[in-house]
């Protein structure tokens, strides 16, 4: 029986998400018409939305369970990080702030950011909880 605290955490994290894709595209990371960078714009969204549409239906009809979750939360902390947090990242926090003409947007952009990356550090540690409680599937 899927826990249904987790797939709550899971839907805030999927509205994040959008939101945070659609900070992207307000930056400019879209372009019309499409070219290379648009497209991997295109692919990471897909693969993110899509992964977390197929997880979960594969976690309501009991094929995966919450250690599959926990592995995936930790692969979505290192790819956020990767993408706005490290030294290396070529859009860090600062960069989103800036790339809008008003503070309050910029903070707004900010603060999506960061609550998708607590959202998804609660339900890695939440989906960890339940694996070692022994709902391993």
């Amino acid at each position: 029986m899927p826990d249904r605290d987790l797939l709550r955490l899971l839907g805030v994290i999927a509205l994040l998400n959008v939101l945070h894709l659609v900070d992207h595209i307000v930056r400019g990371d879209f372009h019309w018409p499409i070219d290379e960078q648009s497209i991997g714009f295109l692919v990471v969204g897909t693969v993110i939305l899509g992964g977390l549409g197929l997880g979960v239906r594969l976690y309501r009809a009991g094929r995966v369970g919450p250690r599959f979750w926990t592995i995936i939360g930790m692969l979505g902390l290192g790819l956020g990080w990767l993408s706005h947090f490290s030294p290396m990242t070529d859009q860090p926090v600062s960069g989103i702030y800036q790339g809008y003409a008003t503070p309050w947007a910029g903070a707004l952009a900010v603060g999506c950011l960061f609550l998708l990356m607590v959202s998804v550090l609660g339900a890695t540690l939440y989906a960890g909880y339940l694996w070692k409680r022994g709902n391993s599937s």
